[in-house]
């Protein structure tokens, strides 16, 4: 009978899995959408480089801010309620962005798919660390992390596809339904641990003999550990750097400097996405199975990163088109996969009976940096001449030294992190 119900449990996870696997496609195509689109909206509602750099970042403002809640609802309120909750309240964003008739609404829009979508990369840790084994977890993030980049990569060519077809205003429409629909499924399908339908869990250590933690004092325990800080500060720099290209200016800079059209830089923009499917499963194969360890991948992959955005910083202009698809691909392998590994990091850092707790807080980090990054640059970008419609050479140069900055700042603190690999935290 035990056998049976573990095997059940092994079955069941791959449904739920697969759920949560479309929920995070659809998070990250909303992250990185606004690059094949930015042109467009700017066009339609006839805005500038600042403003819609904050029209973008109006996803990442409300995603940094709720990820502590996301984290203590995670933890308390349980990861099936939360994330059916919050993917309705993305769906009504999608509405309102879709059918915005100026800017504000837009933003009001955006605000709305943040806030929804912020509540589901916690729960779903939560879910992946009840769910799967504890030697299981670095790789099935990994998994999931993979099909961030297929949302990504659905937000480069098909997008342009799509909104070529029915507007960027119809397209949204189209993804909040399909926000609603997962939404449904979740309430129907996923359970936050095998416990609730009655099942072991399927764990390599025994976990039902750990104390329980309040909110406030794990929110103690994971402020007052300086690895944590350490951790924070290179998610910062680095996933503002990611943020900041592929998923706002990357485009216009294809599209300005070089003159391709939204197809071609689509196209490219694809790249980032693809280093996420390709490298994310892989970097935590790396760290576990060859490098068994964590600081080492991060360090070789965020010093590749400042060798990456060094390029687009120093040779602006002068890149040959299948080096920026190099350089976009390798973007997305290093500075965007590797997340893998850094969010595995902070698990291993904490008890599992607070992982929704760390995860929200070392999640405000890289959302914050592209809420930071974003308008940012679009702000540096307005400071320089215009050429027409299309923002200066100059004034990329400018905006990538400062993400080449950033860069190095992230090498840095990449290495002064903790190892956790060999630390038994469960």
């Amino acid at each position: 009978m035990i056998v049976d119900l573990e095997i059940k449990t092994m079955q069941y996870r791959w449904l739920i899995f697969t759920l949560l696997a479309a929920s995070y496609v659809l998070v990250y195509f909303h992250r990185t959408c606004p690059a094949v689109l930015a042109v467009d909206i700017m066009r339609d509602l006839q805005t500038g480089g600042a403003l819609t750099g904050l029209l973008s970042a109006a996803y990442f403002y409300p995603y940094a801010l709720m990820q502590l809640p996301a984290g203590l609802l995670a933890d308390s309120w349980g990861p099936r309620k939360t994330i059916t909750l919050f993917f309705t309240v993305a769906f009504l964003g999608c509405m309102i962005l879709g059918f915005a008739p100026t800017v504000f609404w837009a933003i009001v829009g955006r605000t709305l798919v943040g806030i929804g979508a912020a509540m589901l990369f916690v729960a779903a840790m939560k879910i992946l660390a009840e769910w799967f084994r504890i030697s299981e977890f670095a790789y099935m993030t990994g998994i999931l992390m993979a099909m961030g980049g297929v949302g990504s990569l659905s937000a480069a060519v098909p997008l342009v596809w799509l909104s070529s077809s029915i507007g960027w205003r119809h397209s949204f429409v189209v993804v909040g339904i399909f926000t609603l629909l997962l939404a449904l499924l979740v309430w129907i399908f996923v359970r936050n641990r095998p416990a609730d339908l009655g099942w072991p869990a399927p764990a390599d250590t025994p976990r039902k003999n750990q104390p329980g933690i309040g909110l406030a004092q794990g929110v103690k325990q994971v402020l007052a550990h300086g690895p944590f800080w350490t951790l924070a500060l290179w998610f910062f720099c680095n996933c503002g750097i990611f943020f900041a290209l592929a998923g706002l200016w990357g485009g216009p800079y294809l599209q300005h400097v070089y003159g391709l059209s939204k197809v071609a830089s689509g196209k490219i923009l694809s790249m980032p996405a693809l280093g996420m499917v390709v490298g994310s499963p892989f970097l935590s194969y790396l760290s576990d199975r060859v490098f068994r360890g964590r600081k080492v991948v991060l360090v070789l992959c965020t010093c590749a990163v400042v060798g990456v955005v060094g390029l687009l910083a120093f040779q602006t202009e002068s890149l040959s088109i299948p080096a920026l698809y190099a350089v976009f691909f390798m973007l997305g392998c290093f500075s965007s996969a590797v997340v893998v590994i850094g969010f595995t990091m902070n698990k291993e850092l904490f008890p599992i009976s607070i992982a929704g707790t760390a995860t929200g807080l070392i999640n405000l980090f890289p959302f914050i940096g592209g809420a930071l990054f974003q308008p940012l640059l679009g702000h540096i970008l307005e400071k320089y001449e215009k050429t027409s419609d299309a923002f200066s050479l100059a004034g990329y140069r400018a905006a990538f030294l400062i993400l080449f900055i950033s860069a190095v700042i992230a090498a840095c603190a990449a290495a002064m992190t903790k190892e956790t690999l060999k630390k038994d935290t469960e």
